[in-house]
């Protein structure tokens, strides 16, 4: 027995040494940080096991105010079930700027941080409208390789800012969430995310289609970072987190504890009362509390569609309708959701540990069930 037991551990000794030395050495904290706890991929609590920059909240927070049938309206069963099957953590409905509903699960609070997974690439493509109204950046027609040498030569040289904003690079990348052995698993788990981005290369002709790659968003971040002369944290919490009226200090993940760099593409911990705020911050055309935190027009180039054939997507948020009613919405991982419709003054957050598949489709069944459940509990309590 003692034999075998030996053999077992040197072998495994000779694997990990062998992967530490391969291109594939970045998996290795994935081993203890994501798989050694159980997870096949990233999960709600991971910041606590990665380095996090603080998004600094205000100083004087501003409370949602609640509706006056505040939580009195009983959830559909429809809506139960998912939540079960789901595993929701958070759900809110949010309705003439007011907490029609809320609810937590699994020992969750309004206060409990949770991964935002892509829902942070609304945030980033949020940060480049600003940069380009305080002219850091000089239009969302700017190459890329203004900022970075590197990105100067063959279809590269073509590449914009805008490009990276909505979806359209020709970036070198494979978009993956379950194969440890894959570019977007080496960008969660890297401790330099800058040498990733500048080692993948633009191997098509950029602004010709929709393409959802996270690179994209993480080689935004680089860029509006250099351009404002800031990190991505202290930048989104000036010009955003503290003028929103955030009640809590976000966390944001970086890839090193020393000068590191924002995960750009996901990463981005809070509160589902805080996320709503970038909801309404959008569906008041970029106000908040009557003053203009961001272009109206930026915010409205942001929420339709770049490409006719790929009406989902616009810069950073994705688009869709209920009922013949647009939409937009903030979406990441797992079906972490912050869902508008504007015309009925109504934000959906929804936030949780699991989420359909989509079948090819642009979003899981369940993303426009969480929607009309919520016109469904509104309609029983005569607020539609």
């Amino acid at each position: 027995m003692k034999k075998i037991l030996k053999v077992i551990f040197s072998t495994l000794v000779l694997l990990f040494a062998l992967l530490y030395i391969s291109p594939y050495s970045y998996v290795l904290p994935g081993v203890y940080k994501i798989y050694g706890t159980g997870h096949k991929t990233a999960f709600l609590e991971d910041y606590e096991v990665f380095d996090n920059r603080t998004v600094e909240a205000a100083e004087q927070p501003q409370e949602w105010p609640l509706h006056k049938n505040y939580n009195t309206i009983k959830p559909t069963e429809r809506l139960l079930k998912a939540h079960k099957e789901y595993k929701s953590v958070a759900y809110l409905i949010i309705k003439n700027d007011s907490i029609v509903y809320e609810k937590y699960y699994d020992g969750y609070s309004d206060t409990s941080k949770s991964n935002s997974f892509s829902m942070s690439k609304s945030m980033v493509t949020g940060m480049l409208g600003k940069a380009l109204e305080e002219g850091k950046i000089k239009s969302i027609d700017q190459k890329v390789g203004d900022f970075f040498e590197n990105f100067n030569e063959g279809f590269a040289a073509e590449l914009t800012v805008g490009d990276l904003a909505s979806m359209a690079s020709g970036l070198d990348w494979t978009e993956e969430y379950y194969n440890p052995l894959n570019v977007t698993t080496e960008s969660y788990f890297t401790h330099d995310l800058q040498r990733l981005l500048h080692n993948r290369k633009i191997i098509g002709k950029p602004g010709q289609e929709y393409l959802y790659l996270s690179g994209n968003t993480q080689l935004l971040g680089m860029v509006i970072s250099k351009a404002v002369g800031s990190n991505l944290s202290t930048y989104f919490s000036e010009y955003f987190w503290k003028p929103l009226g955030a009640k809590e200090d976000a966390l944001w993940q970086i890839d090193s504890k020393a000068n590191g760099m924002e995960k750009a593409f996901c990463c981005f911990a809070s509160n589902a009362k805080d996320f709503a705020r970038f909801g309404k911050l959008y569906k008041d055309h970029g106000k908040w509390n009557g003053e203009q935190i961001i272009d109206s027009s930026y915010v409205a180039l942001s929420t339709r569609p770049r490409f006719e054939k790929s009406t989902e997507y616009g810069y950073g948020w994705w688009l869709s309708e209920i009922d013949g009613k647009p939409l937009f919405a903030m979406r990441g991982h797992l079906g972490q959701y912050v869902i508008v419709i504007p015309e009925d003054n109504l934000i959906v957050v929804r936030l949780g540990h699991l989420t359909q598949k989509t079948n090819g489709a642009p979003f899981p069944k369940v993303f426009h069930l969480y929607v009309e459940e919520a016109y469904k509990m509104l309609e029983n309590a005569g607020q539609n």
